[in-house]
């Protein structure tokens, strides 16, 4: 028997799966849009003569914008749908982005990564609020596989930045193709958004968005596991090719490898995850995946050489991937009625570990060694297992702290 208000797995219609599949669209651009910003930071520097002491406050306004917008967010869909939100906030990041690579002075950049930064908080907000609910309705674990969605865009974003980095073509050139077979792509695709019900059975209310009832007593423990897992992915993307050559010796081209192994193993994670989350629970996946995920740090702390790295940050991937998209599910199933205001303020956490972890590991190394700075996120997400029954679900609805068959991890 599932809880009230939820479909039984065999009961998905045609709308649901629609649904489902044009929301893993939304996801995978999101994943390309962000990953083609990310990658050309240094041809970004140089179209716009932007200073290594300046750099740091742009790369640093759009996670804090993002964060704004995902507050923004949060009032907005007590009047519409986050469905709506989408809608709009996607076509918006990646106009943004075009427009990132079409400027030439310095306030162009200002105001094109300000834009990106508000629609990117709107987005990642709206869509992980309608990844909760649609796992609702499907009465089993999917959200593993929106965010997989996520990696394969990413791996995808990367994969045409560097074609661009390869035949030396301009941000505008590079980015103006990808935008014009995505934005038409992803305004088709949301034709077909659709949102789960809430546990009474109808549409959940919009005017509880806004966050009445809403205890950030209870929501802190996810909000502190999704910035300590924020701060893990901000050390392997910032500090990963720097490690490997300067910690470990390896060559230039080798020190590239450890973020794309790091995305290909959090996709393939992220793939096979719901599965793991149906046959085991979301805690003992959440439990699994710190443990894996603080040894991938201690062996890369520890590592002779690169290639023993480079097994440590395949385990980080592997590790880290499950915890986020868990936390959004843990969110939902903590606040069943008011799930769209709990993602939202957790989607704020994810900008706060982005924004901590870079400048951490780098101001430990340089005061002590990069060893010993991979130890610091290692002990962050040891902490995520003080806080793993935060992921098990109400033992009114199934007991035991595990599914009963038939159900499974809900958001």
């Amino acid at each position: 028997m599932t809880d009230a208000g939820m479909a039984r797995p065999g009961a998905v219609g045609p709308g649901l799966r629609y649904g489902r599949a044009s929301l893993a669209l939304s996801f995978g651009v999101q994943g390309v849009a962000f990953a083609l910003l990310v990658t050309r930071i240094p041809a970004l520097q140089d179209q716009y003569g932007i200073s290594d002491g300046l750099l740091p406050v742009f790369l640093a306004a759009v996670p804090i914008l993002a964060g704004a917008g995902s507050v923004l967010t949060e009032k907005v869909v007590a009047r519409v749908r986050p469905g709506v939100v989408l809608r709009w906030a996607q076509p918006l990041v990646l106009l943004s982005l075009l427009g990132v690579g079409a400027g030439r002075q310095l306030w162009h950049i200002a105001v094109a990564l300000g834009v990106f930064g508000l629609a990117v908080g709107a987005l990642d907000a709206s869509m992980n609020m309608m990844g909760v609910s649609l796992q609702r309705a499907y009465g089993r674990s999917i959200m593993l596989g929106f965010h997989a969605a996520y990696s394969l865009g990413g791996i995808a974003g990367a994969s045409l930045a560097w074609v661009g980095a390869r035949w030396d073509l301009s941000l505008f050139v590079s980015y103006l193709p990808v935008v014009a077979v995505l934005l038409p792509a992803a305004l088709v695709g949301s034709r077909w958004y659709t949102e789960g019900r809430s546990p009474g059975g109808g549409v959940a209310d919009p005017s509880k968005a806004a966050g009445g009832g809403l205890s950030f007593k209870l929501l802190l423990p996810l909000c502190l596991v999704m910035c300590f897992a924020y701060i893990g992915d901000s050390t392997v993307s910032n500090w990963s090719a720097k490690y490997l050559q300067d910690v470990l010796g390896s060559s230039e081209q080798m020190s590239t490898l450890p973020y794309n192994v790091y995305m290909v193993t959090t996709l393939l994670g992220r793939a096979v995850g719901d599965l793991g989350v149906r046959r085991f629970g979301a805690v003992a996946v959440v439990r699994g995946g710190s443990l894996l995920a603080a040894g991938g740090f201690a062996v890369v702390a520890g590592a002779p050489g690169a290639w023993v790295g480079m097994l440590g940050f395949t385990m980080l991937g592997l590790g880290l991937c499950v915890i986020v998209p868990q936390t959004f599910a843990a969110a939902g199933r903590l606040f069943p009625g008011n799930s769209d205001a709990a993602v939202a303020r957790l989607n704020i956490f994810n900008y706060v570990g982005f924004l901590v972890g870079s400048p951490l590991v780098g101001v430990l190394g340089d005061a002590w060694s990069y060893r010993g700075a991979m130890l610091v996120p290692m002990v962050l997400v040891l902490a995520t297992l003080l806080y793993a029954r935060s992921f098990a679900p109400s033992p009114a609805r199934y007991g035991g702290g595990h599914e009963r068959p038939r159900t499974a991890d809900v958001g």
